[in-house]
């Protein structure tokens, strides 16, 4: 009796003992997340906790990934986490990543964040060169990618190395040119500068409009073989399958969208697609592992279910989504217009202060000039009247000493000299008297020109003074009108200052402004095409520009193939179109043959 209630204490003690929870850490494109989850929990309750989290409601693009054997797996919804082949240590690690991808993003991405995740998954994807992108648009994504980061390009503050620690371009992108950092960097600052009002969402948009027309866009690979045992590769996308050449991941040799496909199963490694044409035989191909053919009929199935949904009509909840999603980007471009009106008065302002700062101190230069000038025709003037006075006293003394030698030579005329000596004598001193009062009376009259001269040199510079006054008071009553005007005009106060707390913000979306906004967004939309010309003229110039910079040996295989490509037009959609334009059973028995 006491054994057997010893064995119950001890098997209720290790019951208790067993964790009801374990931990779990979430890894996104840009956070890390650990939530504590309930052993019973199924792969549905956690993804919608992560999802909750993040705010995100466009569930349906995205799942759980984790890595077990070096094969990728996605968590089942309707599994118990614990049941699935995750590592047994804590914390178990998912990633949350786009599962499937989208059409047309900017059509089906609602949401900021789903674009947002998308954005950042694309990205890394293109710089881990798990899609292949050409050069010349390497550098156009770049110039987005740096938008969204910093905002619009302002001289002042995006200074030549700004990018230097900025992973921007593939490695093989920069190891295909002869080209330094610096110079990368000046032909993606050259676009960014262009990208000049766009917002983070827009700029991120824009870079994953671009990005879906690559060739190797949101296609999942995998090795296949046909039943003669060609090794082939099978690309799984939103658009349907694909069969590629192992050595060609960029231009599918078959195609079978969804609408052409039935039903698809695995048995073992062997994957079987009943084509919507029941007349037409099926087509087998095998895998290498078990697990893959998993993994291939789960994105199947979630492609396949994508792409007859968008040729339906939408859910309510995603109307609603789009409704919200046009509201706020509406909301969004009002307050930004706002914020550029604000910020262009804020500039106008600023620069009229600044001009009329530059007018002030170009008034008070030239009345400091002005006031030295006065004060140099002050002075002049007064030098001129010292000057006038002289001669004028050394005239009047010039005019008394030829009045004396006058007075000698009549007196030496009045007297009588007796002898011819005498006489001769003093004709000779009546001579040089005569000479000397000549010279003298000479004398005089150039001292009175002299001071005749300096008296009208003295009234010009008078004359100078008076005017030098003149400009002098003008210049100051002017200062003081525009100083008066200055303080009459001060910078206004009610310029925003970005702080939102206070602000309550409210819009009503009127039939005239939604009538305004249609109109806004259909001039959008010729201006948009306007840019893509002008950007693709851009893409060819860069192209042009690099070329004589590439070293040839460098060029991988997917260069060459999609240089080739492009030398003959085609693109990823038209080669698609091309290839279904075929019947079904033609690119069926195509395959059976390769």
């Amino acid at each position: 009796m006491a054994g057997a209630i010893a064995s119950r204490m001890s098997f209720s003690s290790l019951k208790r003992k067993q964790p009801k929870t374990f931990t779990v850490r979430i890894v996104t494109m840009d956070a890390e997340m650990e939530f504590s989850c309930e052993v019973k929990w199924k792969g549905k309750d956690l993804f919608d906790l992560v999802c909750r989290t993040l705010g995100l409601r466009e569930t349906w693009f995205f799942g759980l990934q984790y890595t077990i054997k070096d094969t990728v797996a996605w968590l089942k919804m309707d599994k118990k986490v614990l049941d699935h082949d995750v590592p047994t240590e804590e914390p178990v690690t998912f990633h949350f990543l786009a599962k499937f991808y989208p059409e047309n993003a900017e059509e089906e991405l609602v949401q900021e964040i789903t674009q947002h995740l998308f954005f950042l998954q694309v990205k890394k994807q293109i710089l881990d060169e798990k899609i292949y992108c050409p050069p010349e648009a390497s550098v156009l994504l770049a110039s987005y990618a740096v938008q969204a980061k910093y905002g619009d390009y302002d001289p002042n503050v995006h200074k030549r190395g700004f990018l230097a620690q900025e992973e921007l371009l593939p490695k093989r992108v920069i190891n295909l040119y002869q080209m330094t950092p610096e110079m990368w960097e000046e032909r993606i600052t050259a676009w960014y500068a262009e990208h000049r009002g766009r917002a983070r969402d827009e700029a991120e948009m824009e870079y994953l409009k671009i990005a879906q027309d690559l060739e190797m866009y949101g296609v999942n690979y995998f090795a296949i073989r046909n039943k003669k045992g060609t090794e082939l590769l099978l690309g799984v996308d939103a658009l349907g399958l694909h069969i590629y050449d192992p050595d060609n991941r960029l231009t599918p040799k078959i195609s079978f969208p969804w609408n052409e496909i039935r039903n698809i199963s695995y048995s073992d490694k062997e994957f079987t697609i009943k084509p919507l044409d029941k007349k037409i035989d099926v087509f087998k191909f095998n895998s290498s592992k078990l697990r893959v053919n998993k993994l291939i009929l789960q994105l199947c199935i979630g492609n396949h279910d994508l792409f007859m949904r968008r040729r339906k009509a939408d859910s309510l909840e995603v109307q609603q989504m789009k409704a919200q999603a046009r509201e706020e980007k509406a909301r969004k471009q009002m307050e930004r217009q706002r914020l550029a009106r604000e910020k262009q008065m804020r500039e106008e302002a600023e620069r009229t202060r600044d001009e009329l700062e530059r007018r002030l101190m170009q008034l008070k230069e030239e009345a400091t000039m002005a006031n030295e000038a006065l004060m140099r025709s002050e002075e002049t003037a007064d030098l001129l009247a010292e000057k006038a006075q002289i001669t004028e006293e050394e005239a009047k003394l010039l005019a008394q000493k030829a009045a004396e030698a006058e007075q000698e030579m009549q007196r030496i005329k009045a007297t009588a000299i007796r002898t011819e000596e005498e006489k001769r004598l003093m004709e000779q001193k009546v001579l040089e008297a005569e000479m000397l009062a000549l010279k003298m009376a000479e004398e005089s009259e150039r001292r009175a020109k002299e001071a005749e001269q300096l008296k009208q040199d003295l009234q010009e510079a008078r004359e100078s003074e008076r005017r030098a006054k003149q400009k002098l008071l003008e210049i100051t009553s002017k200062s003081s009108y525009t100083a008066m005007n200055s303080s009459t005009t001060p910078l206004p106060t009610d310029l925003p200052s970005f702080n939102l707390i206070n602000e309550s913000l409210s819009f009503d979306f009127k039939d005239t402004d939604m009538k305004r906004l249609s109109m806004e967004i259909e001039k959008e939309k010729v201006e948009y095409m306007e840019k893509s010309k002008h950007l693709q003229e851009q893409l060819n110039e860069l192209k042009t520009e690099i070329e004589a910079l590439k070293l040839k040996e460098r060029e991988t295989a997917l260069d060459i193939l999609h240089n080739e490509n492009t030398s003959r037009g085609s693109s990823k959609h038209n080669t698609i179109k091309k290839l279904t334009l075929q019947s079904t059973k033609s690119r069926v028995a195509f395959f059976e043959e390769l």
